[in-house]
């Protein structure tokens, strides 16, 4: 089986690839991270204008991309640049959601999206869920014409760059999604950088009155989607590690062949050598793995939502590995402000946090084996 990506991808990655290298340097994160609202609104256009955004998309919204693999296309070079833009909050998952869910005018905004002119958020994660999708104790009580929504939302990923909130809610008829405004009445936002370097926001709704036309789909349908959306972000998440774990190797072997100990580089080192390998293989059992996963976005649920939870545990554990690895080869410059590694570590820390973490996909995995196993011994 060819695993290479088509022309259309290729160009793609290489079109970002440069873009990155010319435009996106320590200085540029710095700006990006240190803005109130934690991107830069020149490198946003940019993607919009370079076609980046519309990867995310499928074509009959607007967009020429939307598969798997465009995704991990983007993310892989987002990583690789430790980029701060919020591309997977405001790109993968809203757009599979207003995609499966929206109205003919709720889809409408897809294309604003895509021109880089309008964000929409989900906010999805409570203080209690604990990656539970079906945890949510925000409420959406009917009201003339409308909702009131009241509750909170925890940890929104691009949240203080927000133009619209897709929110999820509980109501007499079940889980609900809706589509608001962030500067609607009774909408708190409090806004805070990351460790990583992205910013989020807490959300609180207070008394927030929405018209019946701001629900997306019916609530039979909310949960379905939701997870569909989260296996598309888990696929960003995933290549966006394994960029940066590309980078971080190259980081390393890059310090091993320039510092000197003993007058001698610690590349020819031969126990550093052998770690080294190490760190190697296991990146490339991290690519199979987003390889993998990013195959099975468009497969049945099942299957998709299997590979998902296989493919973020073992890039979360590989993950750790590098960055300990990587870390320790480097000595304590390795976690300085100043030196691009530690940033690279800390994301990916972070991003094993993000949609449910190695323990959470192990249990989700081992539980979807387990069905499996049982319905193959009935039938």
């Amino acid at each position: 089986m060819d695993f290479n990506h088509s022309d259309e991808r290729r160009m793609l990655q290489d079109t970002l690839h440069r873009y990155l290298s010319d435009n996106y340097d320590a200085s540029q994160r710095a700006n990006s991270v240190g803005h109130a609202q934690g991107f830069s609104e020149k490198i946003w256009s940019d993607f919009a204008k370079l076609g980046v955004i519309g990867a995310l998309f499928a074509e009959e919204y607007g967009g020429f991309g939307g598969s798997g693999f465009d995704i991990a296309v983007v993310f892989e070079e987002l990583g690789r640049f430790a980029c701060v833009e919020p591309l997977m909050a405001s790109g993968v998952m809203s757009g599979q959601l207003l995609g499966e869910l929206g109205t003919e005018e709720q889809k409408s905004l897809i294309g604003d999206v895509i021109d880089g002119k309008l964000k929409i958020v989900p906010a999805l994660e409570e203080p209690q869920s604990r990656y539970d999708l079906d945890a949510v104790e925000t409420t959406a009580k009917r009201v003339e014409d409308g909702y009131r929504l009241n509750g909170t939302k925890s940890v929104v990923i691009g949240g203080p760059s927000a133009d619209k909130l897709i929110v999820s809610a509980r109501g007499a008829d079940g889980l609900q999604l809706f589509l608001i405004d962030v500067d609607a009445s009774g909408v708190e936002r409090y806004s805070y950088p990351n460790l990583d370097g992205y910013h989020a926001s807490d959300i609180a709704l207070v008394n927030v009155v929405v018209p019946a036309s701001a629900c997306l789909g019916a609530s039979e349908a909310v949960l379905s989607a939701l997870e569909a959306a989260r296996a598309a972000g888990v696929i960003a998440l995933c290549a966006e590690a394994v960029g940066a774990m590309e980078a971080a190797k190259d980081l390393t072997v890059e310090y091993l062949r320039v510092r000197t100990q003993f007058g001698r580089a610690l590349g020819k080192f031969q126990a550093l050598q052998h770690r080294m390998s190490t760190v190697l293989i296991e990146i490339e059992q991290a690519r199979s793995a987003l390889i993998n996963v990013a195959g099975h976005l468009s497969a049945e649920p099942f299957q998709r939502d299997k590979h998902v939870s296989a493919a973020k545990n073992l890039i979360g554990r590989v993950a750790q590995l590098v960055c300990e690895e990587t870390i320790q080869l480097h000595g304590g410059i390795g976690m300085t402000e100043e030196y691009a590694l530690g940033h690279y570590a800390k994301r990916l820390m972070m991003i094993d946090h993000q949609l449910g973490d190695v323990d959470y996909h192990l249990e989700r995995f081992v539980g979807a084996m387990q069905r499996e196993s049982a319905r193959e011994a009935m039938s």
